[in-house]
């Protein structure tokens, strides 16, 4: 060395004369070979974190002492570029500047860059469903591809036991429902809670029990309990597992584990309401389902319900079906015969059903008054009124009662569309009766008309959907009473599925892809002397007795 400022001579502890590799690390000693080595046209081999272009100045890197440094290094020339006094032998200039600060930062830069990734990806993958399985599943294969050796999802107890979700170093998710006690291991069951959050809890994998400590993986040697934590209830617990031992978490983990299992624990609290939310929803909605046709006390029926909505099950439309009581009702009312209800709740949608089910059960209550028509709606007028709704609804009753071979009918209508009879040879009737909405005036009126089906006559309730369906060749026409009627002309005879879909059908067609309201219709048919079988199985089949 023959020139050294200050600071190289407190760095390598050496003065003037001393040769830099005896006095200079390794890394740097081989950077000074290598340029050397290019200097004298030799090719030259790279130093340790040498680059750039061929011919640029070498730059290398590496620790001196507690420190990491840059070395840029270039042979000494002349004033005019062709060589000096030093020219041909080892002279060689460098500079060394401190990184260590910088590659700290590149290192933290860096370590913060896979955080955020990985948080990324989390919300995406668990954000991408609704199911809790699923959650359980990302959670814990994420947990053990970045967080630890393998990870345990456990969750608040469903049924029988806790679900629990584990993957390994495979990364091959393991779901299955176990009835354990947290309480075994230390920690987990105040992390179960959820409230108040509590910091993650270093546990003795030796202390655990074995479907906590997963000796399945070779015997951990450390495992952290943490919360998950939910939204507004308990989320379950997040269980990590190192094939090393360790005491606790380093650099961010801890920081990175805690907004993991944030993000996680809302995920799995969400799905946890969204599957609380559709279990009431089916229940509630199993009572405003409308109910299977089929027979009535010995009376072919047939229905076909559409809702106005695509994705929606119930709207404002409804029939229900009460058949017979075998009893007779003590006191001076009659016997009720079979009732068929056909209403239309002012409205559509959710609010829509919600009366809809409310009217129901108003109906099923009364069905022992049924005998009596205008008791009936004037009751449930009643009802309507002395409730916070502000809707209405129009319905038609139809009681039933047979007659040998024939089928008598007692039908009265409240504000809706009248029923039309289609009898066996395609002759189609309107029944005249009428009467005032439910749910509007204090005082109702109704008339009830008595009408006598022959076998293969059939008696058609419907709602305005069907007629005021907008659409046909123009777009904006709506189906009509009349064209409703001319398609009944055709259908003389026919069984009532049949008939029902037939008219569905050609509303549908009608409207298109138009909007429509609901659709709702219901045929009662009086027992045919004729029934249509196939021959043997095949072919178009044949009238029997």
């Amino acid at each position: 060395m023959t020139e050294l400022n200050d600071a190289a001579r407190a760095l390598f502890g050496a003065g003037l004369g001393a040769r830099l590799p005896d006095v200079a690390p390794e890394w740097l000693a081989e950077a000074h070979r290598s340029l050397a080595a290019r200097s004298s046209g030799v090719p030259p081999v790279a130093a340790p974190g040498a680059g750039g272009p061929q011919g640029a100045a070498p730059v290398a890197q590496g620790p001196i002492g507690e420190r990491v440094f840059e070395a840029h290094g270039a042979p000494l020339t002349g004033p005019d570029g062709s060589g000096g006094p030093l020219s041909g032998r080892d002279a060689t200039i460098w500079w060394l500047v401190d990184v260590t600060e910088h590659r700290r930062l590149e290192r933290e830069l860096a370590a913060e860059r896979e955080r955020t990734a990985l948080l990324a990806e989390a919300s995406g993958q668990l954000l991408a469903s609704l199911n809790l399985d699923r959650c359980m599943e990302v959670t814990a294969r994420l947990a053990a591809r970045h967080l630890a050796d393998a990870a345990m999802v456990i969750a608040p107890r469903s049924g029988h036991g806790h679900p629990v979700a584990c993957c390994g170093p495979d990364g091959r998710v393991e779901y299955r429902e176990l009835r354990v006690d947290p309480a075994e291991v230390p920690g987990l069951a105040e992390a179960m809670r959820g409230f108040p959050p509590v910091p993650p809890r270093w546990v003795d994998p030796a202390a655990a029990p074995d479907w906590a400590a997963r000796r399945s993986l070779g015997g951990p040697r450390a495992m952290a309990v943490t919360t998950l934590p939910g939204h507004g209830m308990p989320a379950g617990a997040l269980v990590l597992l190192w094939k090393d031992a360790r005491e606790g978490f380093s650099g961010g983990e801890e920081r990175l584990t805690h907004l993991f299992a944030a993000r996680a624990g809302a995920a799995m609290s969400m799905a946890r309401v969204y599957a609380e939310q559709t279990s009431i929803t089916e229940t509630l909605m199993h009572d405003l389902l409308p109910p299977r046709t089929g027979g009535l006390d010995g009376v072919e029926l047939a229905a076909r319900y559409q809702p106005s909505g695509g994705g929606d099950r119930v709207g404002g439309d409804f029939y229900d079906l009460y058949p017979a009581e075998e009893e007779p009702v003590a006191g001076p009312e009659p016997a009720p015969e079979a009732l068929v209800v056909l209403g239309d709740v002012c409205g559509k949608g959710l609010e829509a059903a919600v009366l809809t089910g409310k009217i129901r059960n108003t109906l099923r209550a009364l069905f022992p008054l049924s005998g009596d028509h205008q008791r009936v709606l004037k009751l449930l007028n009643r009802a309507l009124l002395n409730s916070e709704t502000t809707r209405f609804v129009t319905l038609v009753l139809a009681s039933i009662r047979r007659e040998g071979g024939n089928v008598r009918l007692r039908l009265t209508s409240a504000g809706h569309t009248g029923p039309l009879i289609v009898r066996a040879d395609g002759e189609v009737e309107s029944v005249d009766t009428g009467g005032s909405l439910i749910g509007v005036l204090e005082d109702i009126t109704s008339t009830t008309a008595t009408v006598l089906l022959e076998p293969g006559d059939t008696c058609l309730l419907y709602t305005d959907g069907i007629t005021e369906a907008a659409g046909g060749p123009l777009g904006g026409e709506m189906f009509g009473d009349e064209r409703l009627r001319d398609e009944l002309r055709r259908c003389g005879g026919m069984p009532p599925q049949a008939l029902v879909e037939r008219v569905h059908m050609l509303a549908a067609e009608w409207v298109g892809d138009n909007h429509h309201d609901d659709m709702a219709m219901i045929a009662i048919t009086a027992p045919r002397r004729f029934h249509l079988s196939a021959v043997g199985g095949q072919g178009p089949g044949r009238y029997t007795a």
